[in-house]
């Protein structure tokens, strides 16, 4: 139910932003107090459990389960920041550069989505595969970053715009860093493998066997 509200939040938010629905938005923002309510309750009945002794499985899903609600209760701060964003930039006239948007977003949500999927179908295999799949998303947002900073230089009387949008494409970008961190706790809880910040080992580093 958490994971179904984020991903409504954020569908919503961008929703808002391509039709300039300062309503929609709204209403979005004033959500978001029910994905922290979830948070709070997953937390609660978490810890009960633990006081439980549960088994070293029930352990372990227990505490992935309070990881991946934090990591949900993000993804919807981030759906209230793009409604911000939204509400902003509905003064003005649109940029050009919005129709990447919907773009950025599809790829964030289809990798939370997806992410979710293989926590609920105990899939660690779509999990890792669908870890290298947030590379375009952060590429598309450079790409967008390079681009919007370049207009600014162009037409300063875009800055505030593009500032906007910059935040909104970081928002989208983040979404699908929190899907990636979903996707390598179902590894580590069906596997017992931490891959986290496997793609940062230093050269020269020993590979594991």
């Amino acid at each position: 139910m958490m994971a179904s509200h984020a991903e409504a939040a954020v569908n919503r938010s961008v929703k808002a932003l391509i039709r300039r629905d300062d309503e929609l938005a709204r209403r979005t923002k004033d959500d978001d107090s029910v994905i922290d309510r979830f948070e709070m309750e997953i937390d609660e009945t978490a810890l009960r459990l633990l006081g439980a002794q549960p088994s070293t499985d029930n352990l372990r899903l227990i505490t992935l389960a309070m990881k991946i609600s934090h990591d949900l209760e993000r993804v919807g701060d981030e759906a209230t920041t793009i409604s911000r964003r939204c509400l902003e930039m509905s003064r003005e006239a649109p940029l050009r550069h919005s129709v990447e948007i919907p773009r950025l977003a599809a790829l964030a949500l289809e990798l939370l989505k997806d992410a979710l999927d293989a926590f609920v179908k105990r899939d660690p295999e779509k999990a890792r595969a669908l870890i290298p799949r947030d590379e375009p998303v952060d590429a598309l947002n450079r790409e967008l970053h390079r681009e919007l900073a370049a207009y600014m230089a162009e037409q300063p009387e875009t800055i505030n715009r593009c500032l906007n949008l910059m935040v909104v494409a970081k928002s989208l970008e983040r979404i699908a860093d929190h899907a990636t961190n979903i996707a390598e706790m179902v590894v580590y809880l069906y596997e017992g493998r931490d891959i986290r910040h496997a793609k940062k080992k230093p050269p020269g580093a020993a590979k594991s066997v």
